[in-house]
């Protein structure tokens, strides 16, 4: 199997803490698809996505079993890194390997048995397409803002590693650019599943499933009206990013001009 193959992942119920059974029969997610998982802290988000990383069945405390193109998935798919057809980025993944960027990506390739000239190119080129803070071939991995690491991650599950399928643990905290990165999942058929409070992330995704006390309470797909709140949504969304990279690049919110953060001490006037 490689990964270049369409992999279609089917979850099958579990239990809810309290030892219910999961209110559905099953979820399929094929290739394409974005979807979000969403509810309070607490509520089993993490849970599922971990059953999902790790081609639960039913060994995990939930109970839920994964189907990988509606079978139970081969032995070499579950234990061998190389071969599994899923990334988990989570808000916490660091590198620490001491490496720059260039080498780290090359030691990928290898592993992949990849070869392309430009890849390590490209894959920096895309990576800086989800981030506001540029990434050089030459920067260190332990360097790497939290922004920058899950945004060169995206982009090497993408390119090198070809993954179909991508976990996003709440990555939009690290100052990703969300919409470009589901855009660029839906142009290389990539099924993704955002773990995410971000309104505007839920809404962007073409389903949610909701959690609830350890268990799926859900699975909504969003209908016409709320579509139309999208366009609103987008604008505040994009009004705060623009707004954060100002404020990242020194300049004064609301003054025609810019000016250095260091500029002026806080609390004292012009």
């Amino acid at each position: 199997m490689n990964h270049t193959q369409a992999y279609e992942i089917t979850i099958l119920p579990g239990t809810s803490r309290d030892g219910e059974k999961e209110g559905f029969d099953r979820i399929v997610i094929r290739p394409g698809d974005t979807l979000s998982i969403v509810g309070p802290t607490g509520s089993g988000k993490s849970a599922l996505i971990n059953d999902i990383e790790v081609l639960a069945q039913d060994d995990t405390a939930t109970g839920r079993s994964i189907l990988v193109n509606g079978e139970e998935p081969p032995e070499e798919l579950v234990r061998d890194p190389a071969k599994k057809p899923i990334a988990l980025i989570t808000q916490s993944t660091r590198v620490i390997a001491d490496l720059t960027v260039t080498r780290f990506l090359a030691l990928h390739i290898q592993v992949r048995d990849t070869s392309s000239q430009d890849l390590i190119a490209r894959t920096i080129a895309l990576a800086n397409e989800f981030t506001g803070e540029k990434i050089a071939a030459s920067t260190r991995m332990t360097s790497l803002s939290g922004g920058q690491t899950r945004s060169l991650l995206i982009a090497d599950a993408i390119l090198i590693g070809q993954t179909p399928i991508l976990l996003l643990d709440e990555v939009e905290n690290a100052g990703i650019n969300k919409e470009r990165v589901i855009t660029c999942l839906r142009e290389y058929k990539k099924a993704v599943i955002f773990v995410t409070h971000d309104p505007y992330l839920a809404l962007i995704t073409d389903w949610r499933i909701v959690m609830k006390n350890g268990a799926v309470a859900g699975v909504l797909e969003p209908g016409n009206r709320e579509r139309d709140i999208i366009g609103t949504v987008s604008g505040m969304d994009a009004f705060l990013w623009d707004l954060r990279e100002k404020i990242r690049g020194g300049e004064l919110i609301g003054d025609s001009g810019t000016a250095p953060a260091s500029s002026k001490k806080a609390g004292v006037p012009a």
